[in-house]
């Protein structure tokens, strides 16, 4: 099977592994990078990377369910929310996710970045249905059944809302690319002839934080809440921003936090930045080219880890022991220290 898949990637014909042997060619692409020894506060070099699920179309929006012990994630073209549990089992969860629509089409039509509000319910950043809602329900009794929260800005609908992240005060910060339009930027339903970064605040009033950038994606919050962290997934421009914030929902001073454009379509660099994750330590968890990244508070990265895909999203367990990640059609998991 192994000389199988070189074969494979010598002709690129672009084949696609069996379930019984992926594992093992793609485990031979996980490997751990120490750029600085302040890394190993946090994990170690030597440490198992997992694959915990697969055969998925693209996963995202991985979310810790700690009262239930679980991993929620999104798969977005197949418009279903996954469920691994604790005994790794994998389980449909919610369908649809993302596009709740009568009419088919085709596209990134399902949730992408999953939250709990402050009352434990399930929040989705909704693709298909190009907003941001709410379930009906509780994640014991879910069901495809949802409120809207917000789906236009200044009565225009919004592109495909991406990724979110609530700061302590009930304030939600999100992104506005086009992934989920079928046509992308050029689509002829797109309403709105920019690309926003947003923040809903806990009046549900919308406000615009940033028009300017040209593929916004992955956004976190530092620990003390005085900076907001944005991914910009443009092949020609891929950086993080970061933006200090005068108050909810008012920032100033972006600035540049890390360019990795030089790296995009190198070998063994697949992906863009996207999905982030702040840790209580104030080490920020990123996915960018090769895999994720980890930078400490200086903007400077100290590790990386390599997932031989283009990696999505990650996402921590309650007590920060367990770091997982969406990476194309499968889903990873890392012990941290």
């Amino acid at each position: 099977m192994r000389v199988l898949f070189i074969l494979c990637g010598i002709i690129l014909i672009g084949c696609r592994q069996s379930a019984n042997h992926s594992s093992k060619t793609k485990q031979d692409r996980f490997s751990i990078e120490i750029i600085d020894n302040e890394a190993l506060a946090l994990l170690d070099k030597d440490a198992e990377i997992l694959e915990i699920g697969s055969g998925f179309s693209w996963t995202e929006g991985p979310l810790w369910v700690a009262d239930g012990n679980y991993l929620l994630f999104s798969d977005i073209p197949n418009n279903i929310i996954y469920k691994i549990d604790a005994a790794g089992e994998t389980s449909e969860f919610l369908r649809p996710s993302g596009f709740t629509g009568s009419i088919s089409r085709k596209g990134e039509l399902g949730s992408n970045g999953l939250l709990l509000n402050e009352h434990g319910e399930l929040v989705l950043m909704q693709h298909g249905d190009r907003r941001v809602a709410k379930m009906q329900a509780t994640l014991n009794y879910q069901k495809p059944v949802f409120t809207s929260m917000v789906d236009k800005y200044q009565g225009k609908k919004l592109n495909s809302p991406n990724d979110g992240t609530y700061d302590t005060e009930g304030n939600l910060y999100f992104t506005d690319p086009p992934y989920g339009l079928l046509e992308g930027v050029k689509d002829p339903s797109k309403e709105l002839d920019f690309q926003g970064v947003y923040c809903l605040n806990t009046s549900l009033e919308l406000r615009l934080i940033d028009d300017s950038i040209s593929r916004p994606n992955g956004l976190a919050l530092s620990v003390d809440e005085k900076q907001l962290y944005v991914a910009v997934s443009d092949p020609g421009h891929a950086v993080w921003y970061r933006y200090d914030i005068v108050s909810g929902c008012e920032v100033s001073n972006k600035t540049l936090f890390y360019d990795v454009s030089h790296l995009v379509g190198k070998p063994g660099q697949q992906g863009l930045p996207d999905g982030m994750k702040m840790h209580s330590k104030g080490y920020l968890f990123a996915t960018g080219p090769g895999g994720l990244w980890i930078f400490n508070k200086s903007a400077i990265p100290i590790a990386r880890i390599y997932t031989g895909e283009a990696t999505s999203n990650c996402t921590f367990s309650k007590d920060e022991k367990t770091l997982f990640l969406t990476a194309d059609d499968y889903v990873l998991k890392v012990a941290l220290k």
